[in-house]
């Protein structure tokens, strides 16, 4: 389990890409500093396995399939990345919860600068719609945000300086594409209710 704090900006070393997967190495001596083969650590919001490690980064293995529903597929080397180790079960919950588990990816359609903060807005698919709601949680590139303002097909979160030098988030420009992972907390109320609904229907 993730928070949604990014930990370093990595930078992507290198992809030897194959017909079904692909191994990608990513520069991150903050968070190779002690990996171990079989970790996990997020990659722009995608948990991944680390295969190998030295003290300059990590390599992890990512399925074809997992390149075309995130935004991994569309990386190239030099890129940055957002890293984030798995959460220790003593450390501070800074963020909300985050599988790492990238339900749909979103394309940014706006950035307006504040005279501290920017206003970024993202395209919102149909089929995540229903989970994300102002003021609540939801995951961007692996960072933990809150939204400021939901219309019917775009949503939009308010970054802090902090997280505009911190993140990709700040390099990101109108019309790239980005990871989303909505609260499961809402998904699992939604199941909860569908299950109860379908309880009483044969009761």
């Amino acid at each position: 389990m993730f928070t949604g704090i990014v930990e370093e900006l990595g930078t992507l070393g290198s992809i030897d890409q194959s017909a079904e997967s692909a191994v990608l190495r990513i520069e991150g001596p903050l968070v190779a500093s002690d990996a171990v083969p079989g970790a996990s650590i997020a990659v722009n919001g995608v948990c991944l396995t680390v295969t190998a490690h030295d003290g300059g980064g990590f390599s992890v293995d990512v399925m074809a399939e997992t390149l075309r529903r995130s935004s991994l597929g569309a990386l190239r080397p030099g890129d940055p990345v957002n890293l984030e180790r798995a959460m220790a079960a003593s450390s501070r919950f800074g963020g909300h919860i985050v599988q790492g588990h990238v339900d749909g990816t979103a394309t940014i359609v706006e950035r307006v600068p504040g005279d501290r903060w920017e206003v970024v807005t993202c395209s919102l698919p149909e089929s995540l719609a229903r989970y994300v709601v102002q003021q609540g949680s939801i995951t961007v590139d692996g960072v933990s945000l809150t939204v400021s303002d939901v219309g019917p097909a775009t949503f939009s979160v308010s970054l802090i300086p902090t997280t505009l030098e911190a993140t990709t988030l700040g390099r990101k420009e109108v019309g790239d594409s980005v990871n989303l992972e909505v609260d499961v907390v809402a998904k699992y109320v939604e199941r909860l209710l569908q299950h109860g609904a379908t309880s009483k229907e044969d009761s």
